[in-house]
């Protein structure tokens, strides 16, 4: 087992600890983790949604904004078409339902069956004939290239909300693209989920009904410097900073017509923080001839936030909050940036205004798509968990009271494990629709009902990918040795379309190596999916073998594509060669430990960090801890049917702490006995059993301790 404590230095972790007011374990795992810099501490420190990213920093932002709008006005039809996966059904229902509140002529559609992934001819020609005039893609149409030149040939408009990696750097022709991870993108996080991408979307077109939008602002602060003047000027469009001057003022030395104060000026609302203070340096600075018309906003902030009143610029600054959060120190123009930021968006009431029943289905995206849970992300999800458990929107009230996980604390762990796959089922079961329709259904028998059907779509669902793994074991198993232990590459006619994915997320897992599962349709096509292993990112694969496909997208961690049967063998030489070349041991998986803690240290106060650290997930996992020469008072096994699991008592001094080893039982249950002392990874987990709450640890991995 390779394991690594990565290293923090001391004076670091001190120094966290001192400017966040931090508990030194806290500071230390964040330390090891690399969570080092004010811009990402934010993010687990802070909660409030006034954190997010600007919408308005994607470039064709306000372009589909404009076009939503006078869709609206104009009561155009609309076609929403996602995707058949819990994000695409997420983000689908999340525009659904905002388009519906705005009065719009909104219709939805996700694929069927055994349509393929995306926008299909077949659907455009529909909604053609229904004289529709928009598409909105979410979670899909970044690949779409045929698909939407022939919407456009219709007259029909089309608006991308995605989150897919882009098939190089030529885009479809879409009125509008949004997504963070094309070409020249300068949105500032590229892992939004596809329903993140859309609830930015939203929160663009809120903030348009506001009397801000497209407003131009200049704001600006004068300070004196000996025997000149400093003009710092920062210009704001839809609360986006679009440029910056500094400008040094000599007084009687340059005329202003000869600065470049004017044409950046121009066409602006001129706003300054304390007036009449303002106006006097800018007499000095520019001569009592020169005239500038500006408002003072101070007394408007002030009635917001009283805490403002009657404070300069640089004292705001010396006790900003947000200043914590910046690498380089904090500017006078900055922090009346950030003030005025935060007012606008008190003023609007744009985060205020948003609904908690959206931010459930954004975690819901999130998780299930397994986005990195950093970032604007955390507070997503983090603000979606709480909506959850204060109250679970429809539809995932009726799905969470089958599952048994109301009164409970939920964790992105619950989400993932009892949620998440069940929504995804009907989609991989060929109906997708069911899931979009058990969100959006007005009464509680019809989303009980519906319920009842997703969930037995989830049961025919796991017997048909037990079934399909049992039968291609042994092939799996012969090709993992054919490939020298490096790549695993299946297709078949009897894997269904709708368990390729699970099947290649098999395969990942058990032979710990970069897996293909393929469906073979009587269409002659083949849906593939591809899931990696030891951190390999499987862009790369596709990309080589690119020329082959006749559609593909995904992810880093998974993938899909689609290509002609009659390919298939050029595929499979193709991508062997590539990945044959891929060193995996530069990506074997190593167990990276947050903590080595003594016995005594090990009490019920662990769970804190946990919460700290929540949400826990992809790209940011729940704490793993290490604690050597830990006594075993018992052991059993255990499981529901088979007896595979291992439960043990440990003696941590001060407590004596419930431990379950997954799956251990026949490898260590002779080993792992009363009396043995053990070195342990483990993490610390709550456990609810009849409403009950406990703490237990879950081992990763022990050894018998070699200290005597």
């Amino acid at each position: 087992m390779k394991w690594n404590k990565r290293e923090a230095p001391a004076s670091l972790i001190r120094e966290i600890a001192a400017k966040y007011k931090l508990d030194l374990l806290y500071a230390a795992v964040l330390t090891r983790r690399g969570i080092v810099k004010p811009e990402e501490l934010l993010f687990y420190l802070e909660k409030d949604l006034r954190f997010l990213h600007n919408p308005f920093l994607f470039r064709d932002m306000e372009d589909a904004v404009d076009r939503v709008l006078l869709a609206i006005d104009e009561q155009e039809k609309i076609l929403i078409f996602g995707d058949r996966d819990t994000d695409g059904v997420s983000a689908t229902v999340l525009l659904y339902e905002a388009l519906k509140k705005l009065q719009a002529d909104v219709s939805w559609d996700v694929p069927c069956e055994e349509e393929k992934y995306g926008l299909s001819i077949e659907s455009i020609d529909r909604f053609a004939d229904e004289f529709g005039s928009l598409i909105i893609t979410v979670d899909c149409g970044i690949s779409n290239f045929q698909e939407i030149a022939h919407a456009r040939e219709l007259g029909i408009d089309v608006i991308i909300l995605d989150h897919h990696e882009a098939q190089g750097e030529t885009l479809p022709s879409a009125l509008a693209i949004i997504n963070p991870k094309v070409a020249n993108e300068i949105y500032p996080f590229r892992d939004l989920s596809g329903c993140g991408v859309v609830f930015k979307f939203l929160w663009a077109l809120r903030f348009a009904h506001s009397n801000l939008y497209k407003q131009n602002f200049a704001l600006l602060n004068i300070r004196p410097l000996n025997d000149a003047y400093s003009i710092d000027i920062i210009k704001i469009e839809n609360l986006v900073e679009k440029a910056r001057l500094s400008e040094v003022i000599v007084p009687g030395t340059i005329p202003i017509e000869k600065t470049r104060l004017l044409p950046f000026l121009k066409d602006s609302q001129i706003l300054v923080w304390d007036g009449a203070m303002q106006g006097k340096l800018l007499e000095k600075a520019l001569g009592k001839t020169v005239e500038v018309c500006y408002y003072d906003i101070q007394p408007d902030i002030a009635r917001v936030f009283p805490q403002t009143a009657g404070l300069s610029l640089l004292r705001l600054t010396e006790i900003s909050k947000i200043d914590k959060y910046t690498s380089s120190p904090g500017s006078e123009i900055d922090t009346f940036f950030n003030l005025f930021i935060s007012y606008s968006l008190k003023t609007s009431k744009i985060t205020a205004s948003i609904d908690p029943d959206e931010l459930q289905l954004v975690a819901l995206s999130t998780i299930a798509d397994l986005m990195p849970l950093k970032d604007e992300n955390r507070l997503l999800v983090k603000a979606g968990l709480e909506a959850i458990a204060l109250k679970p929107r429809k539809g995932l009230l009726e799905l969470m009271t089958r599952q048994s996980l109301l009164n409970k604390q939920v964790s992105a762990r619950d989400i993932s494990w009892q949620i998440t796959p069940i929504i995804n089922a009907a989609g991989r079961m060929g109906n997708a629709k069911v899931a979009v329709e058990l969100f959006i259904a007005d009464t509680i028998q019809e989303r009980t009902k519906l319920v009842e059907t997703i969930v037995s779509m989830n049961t025919e669902r796991r017997q048909l990918a037990s079934d399909t793994w049992l039968a291609f074991y042994e092939e799996a198993m012969r090709r993992f040795e054919e490939s020298e232990g490096k790549f695993i590459i299946i297709g078949s006619e009897k894997i269904s379309r709708g368990i390729a994915g699970i099947v290649a997320s098999k395969l990942a897992d058990t032979f710990k190596v970069p897996a293909v599962a393929a469906s073979f349709s009587s269409d002659g096509t083949a849906t593939g999916s591809v899931r990696t292993s030891r951190g390999l990112n499987v862009k790369g694969l596709l990309d080589y073998c690119a020329d082959l496909f006749t559609d593909y997208g995904g992810h880093e961690a998974a993938a899909g594509f689609s290509l002609k049967q009659e390919n298939w063998k050029l595929f499979e030489e193709k991508a062997g060669e590539y990945l044959y070349a891929m060193d995996l041991d530069e990506h074997e998986n190593v167990l990276e430990v947050d903590a080595e803690l003594p016995l005594d240290y090990v009490t019920a106060d662990l769970i804190k960090l946990n919460d700290f650290i929540e949400p826990c997930g992809e790209g940011n996992p729940a704490p793993v801890f290490f604690s050597r020469n830990v006594m075993i008072l018992n052991t059993e096994i255990v499981g529901k049917s088979d007896k595979l699991h291992l439960k043990l008592t440990l003696d941590f001094l001060k407590n004596k702490w419930p431990a379950l080893w997954w799956g251990a039982a026949e490898e260590h249950h002779n080993t792992m006995q009363p009396g043995k002392r053990i070195d342990v990874f483990y993490r610390v987990q709550r456990n609810v059993w009849n409403g009950i709450e406990t703490l237990q640890l879950i081992i990763l991995h022990a050894e018998l301790s070699q200290t005597p």
